[in-house]
């Protein structure tokens, strides 16, 4: 691409910061200038905030030379089970009689032929690796990179040739891409957006003993009638099992907000499948807020839109990061490809606006679907969701292909 390309990334988290290092290799003539509000001293890696990274994302990190620095703290994901809590009389009568298998679907890396479907890491131990490669890449060569930490960007205006990018004085850039995130009780509405009332209880819980180890490195979903659970395998601690949870529940009827952590033990221990094993321990649990909140483009002029700057969706798939980074990688091979003119940077998004739209249509829709459809009061609809995994499981060529979707999305 153009040697003159100046590129702004507003927001050092882990899809600025991954955007960021990909441009730097990528693009070795572009000037590259990450911001953000938080001061370059801050310890990132203590944030204990729990992320899943697809099979892509992974392969996207080693690719950026990051990954043997977050491995250690991570959990590979060799399995995901999906299943259905208490499905309805209906089904359970239909699956006594015809002998029906049970309402579950389980993807397996074995199956898939890789050695995992992704990981869990902590958010600190993501970006933290991610930072440090970006400063030393900043040290390297200074007269092109910069991190302006300690830096809010207060306005992006459309510009002749441009975007000015408002950071305590008016700078011009060729292309800006916010890559900053935020949950949705924070974050400005968007041309999308919905409430889907429930509330998201995040923490974490140990389970009794070291775990069995034929599902170790499994990552549960428990769809129940409040909202999708999930347990996101997490590195032992003191030869105990730990996960990473996250229970979904109508926020007008929280049945977890007056629980204390014996009695939150004892539904999750009736929510999750046998399978699973006893939960024992739950750390103290925070809540969020969850909604859809989504740009109908990524782009408009000469600013990009990436992760949750573009959309934040519900967590039942564990998804929102993951295509993020996609579209960050996509930016970039575009960028990379493109001929060096700078007339051809509007036509270069235009492409990869264009490019990124089945992957993430097909996701936001998946996800508020799954997400709205907690909400419906439908006769008979666990019936058809526990019968839909029942059908999926049985069915290898569709395993096959949602398990690469979930890989390395719709492409």
């Amino acid at each position: 691409m153009a040697a003159e390309l100046s590129l702004a990334v507003v927001g050092a988290g882990p899809v600025g910061l991954a955007l960021a290092l990909h441009a730097a290799r990528a693009l070795p003539e572009a000037r590259v200038h990450v911001f953000d509000a938080r001061p370059a001293d801050l310890d990132v890696s203590r944030d204990p905030r729990t992320l899943a990274l697809s099979l892509g994302s992974v392969q996207e990190f080693e690719r950026l030379g990051v990954w043997p620095s977050i491995a250690p703290a991570s959990t590979a994901i060799t399995a995901v089970h999906v299943s259905q809590q208490q499905p309805a009389l209906l089904l359970s009568g239909l699956a006594s009689v015809l002998r029906l298998p049970p309402p579950e679907l389980l993807l397996t890396a074995t199956e898939c032929g890789v050695d995992q479907l992704g990981a869990v890491a902590s958010y600190g131990a993501i970006v933290a690796p991610l930072q440090a490669a970006w400063f030393e890449a900043v040290a390297k060569e200074p007269r092109r990179l910069s991190a302006r930490f300690g830096t809010p960007v207060a306005a992006l205006k459309p510009a002749a040739g441009g975007v000015e990018v408002d950071a305590g004085i008016a700078e011009l850039h060729d292309l800006a891409v916010v890559a900053e995130g935020g949950v949705f009780s924070t974050q400005a509405r968007k041309a999308l957006a919905h409430d889907y009332r429930q509330t998201a209880w995040v923490g974490q819980v140990t389970l009794a003993g070291p775990g069995d180890p034929a599902t170790a490195g499994t990552a549960y979903e428990r769809f129940t009638p409040q909202g999708p659970a999930a347990l996101l395998p997490l590195p032992p601690l003191d030869g105990a099992a730990r996960a990473a949870l996250v229970w979904c529940v109508d926020a007008a009827d929280d049945p977890v907000h007056d629980l204390d952590d014996a009695q939150r033990l004892a539904v999750l221990n009736q929510v999750f499948p046998p399978r699973v094993g006893r939960l024992v321990a739950i750390t103290p649990l925070k809540r969020f807020a969850l909604g859809l909140n989504a740009e109908r483009t990524l782009v408009e002029g000469r600013t990009v839109r990436i992760g949750n700057a573009a959309q934040t969706l519900h967590p039942v798939a564990g998804q929102g990061l993951n295509l993020g980074l996609r579209d960050a990688h996509a930016l970039v091979a575009a960028l990379q490809a493109a001929p060096a003119a700078a007339g051809d940077f509007d036509a270069v998004l235009k492409r990869v606006e264009w490019q990124r739209a089945p992957d993430r249509w097909a996701l936001i829709a998946a996800t508020d679907f799954l997400a709205r459809s907690f909400t419906w009061p439908l006769p008979g609809l666990a019936s058809a969701r526990g019968l839909g995994l029942a059908a999926l499981q049985a069915l290898s060529p569709a395993k096959r292909l949602l398990a690469r979707q979930m890989m390395f999305g719709w492409r």
